[in-house]
Parts: C-alpha cells; sequence; structure tokens
C-alpha cells in the first residue's frame, strides 16, 4: 500500500512563494521516518530540515509544487481563495503520485469537507484523510512538512542574494520584514511580494494609492 502525506509551508507570507509538498512511501517504509525521528518541520531547526528533507529526497517518491507571488495575486484576482489555491496544488499531487492513501494538513476548518471536495477532484479510487495537526502526528505527513519547509527557506535565500536584501521570514509580524516593507517605494512593489495582501493593501491606502 503506498501512502502519500501531503503539506504546505508559506500560506501567510507577504513575501515569497506558497510550497506544497508531498512525500510518498510503502506503508512497510514509513518506519524509516520513525528512525529518522522526523517531526513537524516548525519544530526543527533550519540545519536539521535541510540534513532530513535530503534523506526524505532519497528514500522516497517526492512531489514539490512551487507557486509564486505573481501567481497567487493573478488567482485571487479572479477570486480564488487561498484554501482552492493549496486545493487544485493537492489534487495535481496526489493525481501525478497516484498512492493508495494520502493524508492531508487541512487547510479548511472543516477538515471531511476538504477530503470531499478533493475525492470530487481525484481521477481514480482512493481513500483520504485530512486532518489538523497532521504534521505531527504521521511520520508521511511530517517529512511532507520538512521538505516544504526546506524548499520555502531555500526560495527565500534565492531572493534575498538576487536582489542583496534582507527582509527577515517574510511574515507580516516579523520586525524584519515590517521594516523591510515601510521602505519600499509604492510605485516599484518587486514581484516576489503578494500584493494581494491585507498588509500591502492597508500600506497603499496610507500611501493615497488606494481611495
Amino acid at each position: 500500500m503506498k501512502i502519500l502525506g501531503i503539506d504546505e509551508a508559506g500560506r501567510g507570507p507577504v513575501i515569497g512563494p506558497l510550497i506544497i509538498a508531498g512525500v510518498m512511501l510503502p506503508q512497510e517504509k514509513i518506519k524509516i521516518l520513525e528512525k529518522l525521528q522526523v517531526k513537524d518541520s516548525k519544530k526543527l531547526t533550519p540545519r536539521k530540515r535541510t540534513y532530513l528533507a535530503k534523506k526524505i529526497k532519497k528514500i522516497s517518491k517526492y512531489y514539490i509544487t512551487k507557486i509564486d507571488a505573481p501567481e497567487i495575486d493573478k488567482l485571487r484576482q479572479e477570486g480564488v481563495n487561498l484554501n482552492e489555491i493549496e486545493k487544485r496544488a493537492i489534487v495535481d499531487i496526489i493525481n501525478k503520485a497516484r498512492p493508495d492513501h494520502a493524508i492531508i494538513d487541512s487547510v479548511d476548518i472543516k477538515p471531511q469537507r476538504f477530503e470531499k471536495e478533493i475525492k470530487k477532484l481525484i481521477k481514480y479510487k482512493i481513500s483520504i484523510k485530512a486532518e489538523h495537526g497532521a504534521d505531527t502526528k504521521y511520520p508521511i505527513v511530517s517529512a511532507a512538512s520538512i521538505l516544504a519547509k526546506d524548499q520555502r527557506e531555500q526560495e527565500i535565500e534565492k531572493i534575498k542574494r538576487k536582489y542583496k536584501i534582507e527582509f527577515g521570514s517574510g511574515y507580516p509580524n516579523d520586525p524584519l520584514t515590517k521594516k523591510f516593507l515601510s521602505k519600499l517605494e509604492h510605485d516599484k512593489l518587486p514581484d516576489f511580494i503578494r500584493k494581494s495582501w491585507a498588509t500591502i493593501k492597508n500600506m497603499q491606502k496610507n500611501w493615497g494609492v488606494l481611495r
């Protein structure tokens, strides 16, 4: 039986991409993840995440989807909310991986509703479990969480190197992110910023760009 775990990183930041990751293993090999002591990526140091991400990639089939800030803004402008954006990426990963069973860290406040919505879009018969906190409960989802977070951090570092800037984590409540955003010129917002975020909309109101 092939088990697929799915999780995301970068749902809330105002800077950088959203990453959805899937990790698939035969059921009997999930013990390897337990031996590696995988856990929710937020409970690991960046160095440990990178180390585990390399190990996970060697032993599993994995799938990583990156949705950049401009794509997120475009979809939201078209009326597609963040849950729907994630759902589409999750369905795409499941259809590519074709597991027997998928466990998803639910982005919907109602996990069972999320399960049903995903099942409708899958091209074959599959059992699906969506659950809050799945990344802390199931090693296969913890593994996906690690890949997603590690990839997101790599993407953030690429942006920082390319533009020679520092903005912290990219989350709206990060003091370094706030400081970086406060220095931006309103007519020159870089494309790695999610312009559809309330943080930016509020800044634009203050600038007088939005009336």
